[in-house]
């Protein structure tokens, strides 16, 4: 049985740019037909391979990282900091990756000033303000929001003006085209049966959140990214037959084979490299003798549910408690004159 596209289709992905006609024209999708759905997916993923260079740095922003004018380890390590307060707070996977594409796009216009590091890390919680300011129904106050080892705490009113400076130079343009505007798509392609595509937008989401620090890929674009992540979360079921680039490249046009084959081999690489780098699985009995230590559950595993309740009231209060004790020993605060109190 095949499954239509449009229903792993979200309607905010099909905000390109900042055009909001689509949204107030009053169309329900409920009313059109499961071919006129169809037609409508396939033409806004043409509209997203069309406009989808518009929302990526130039193609000379990564021979900035190899000639050593832009420090990649300075990216990788604002990066690594975005991903961590992500997984804080649960924010969704896209507010993490419009963060650094907002950031990457910023840099490739304006340069920051070389000193000891503050520069580009206001600028990534201002880029992390924006983006979960567009994601998600709930955001943490600003100081709340430089948490996970921030170097520095900024106040307020100067992440505000950065913000204002980020959305002058991105020409306010925040509704990127990403991978994840194509997964759905793409999933649906390769799985025409429906069986697995929760599965390989997951895992396909999975290997693009984990490879986002690498700036080698920021040589290709949104659609080839997504279509690689796809391919590579395909491989990962089991007794599946075998899917190429080259089949991919039919999926739409716009995608080129020899691009997707070069994404998709590195992809490759660097998930092979992460599944070795995981930490071997713990024994259930090592487990239990470190919640033991923390005072988390003081019985066995068949009464678990009875002290279920003291640990997540425990962890919670703990969680809040070292939040604040965070913000409130942060040593630097800087105002919007670059000085520290």
């Amino acid at each position: 049985m095949s499954v239509s596209c449009s229903e792993y289709f979200s309607d905010s992905d099909l905000l390109c740019g900042e055009d909001t006609s689509g949204i107030l024209s009053g169309d329900s999708p409920e009313c059109s037909s499961d071919i006129d759905s169809s037609r409508s997916t396939e033409e806004s993923i043409a509209s997203f391979i069309e406009d989808e260079h518009n929302f990526v740095p130039g193609f000379d922003y990564l021979s900035r990282f190899q000639s050593h004018s832009l420090e990649s380890s300075a990216r990788e390590e604002s990066v690594a900091w975005i991903l961590k307060v992500q997984a804080y707070y649960g924010f969704q996977p896209l507010t993490a990756y419009l963060s650094v594409n907002y950031m990457d796009r910023f840099l490739y216009s304006r340069s920051l000033p070389q000193t000891n590091g503050w520069p580009l890390q206001l600028l990534s919680v201002a880029c992390l303000s924006l983006a979960a300011k567009m994601e998600e129904p709930l955001v943490p106050p600003l100081l709340d929001l430089q948490v996970e080892g921030a170097r520095y705490i900024f106040q307020p009113k100067t992440i505000r003006r950065m913000e204002l400076l980020v959305l002058g130079v991105l020409d306010w343009r925040l509704r990127s085209v990403t991978p994840f505007s194509f997964l759905g798509f793409f999933a649906c392609k390769l799985d025409s049966t429906g069986n697995f595509i929760g599965f390989l937008i997951s895992r396909a989401t999975e290997i693009i959140l984990s490879n986002i620090q690498e700036a080698s890929f920021l040589a290709h674009w949104p659609s080839c990214i997504a279509a690689a992540a796809i391919l590579c979360a395909a491989n990962e079921i089991p007794n599946s037959s075998l899917v190429g680039p080259e089949h991919a490249e039919s999926w739409c046009d716009g995608l080129r084979k020899e691009k997707i084959m070069s994404c998709y081999q590195m992809m490759q690489e660097f998930v092979i490299e992460n599944n070795r780098r995981k930490p071997p699985k713990t024994l259930p009995q090592l487990l239990q003798v470190i919640t033991v230590r923390h005072g988390i559950m003081r019985t066995r595993s068949s009464s678990l549910s009875s002290s279920s309740s003291f640990s997540s009231s425990s962890s919670s209060s703990s969680s809040s408690s070292d939040k604040r004790r965070k913000l409130n020993n942060c040593l630097w605060v800087y105002d919007d004159k670059g000085n520290s109190e």
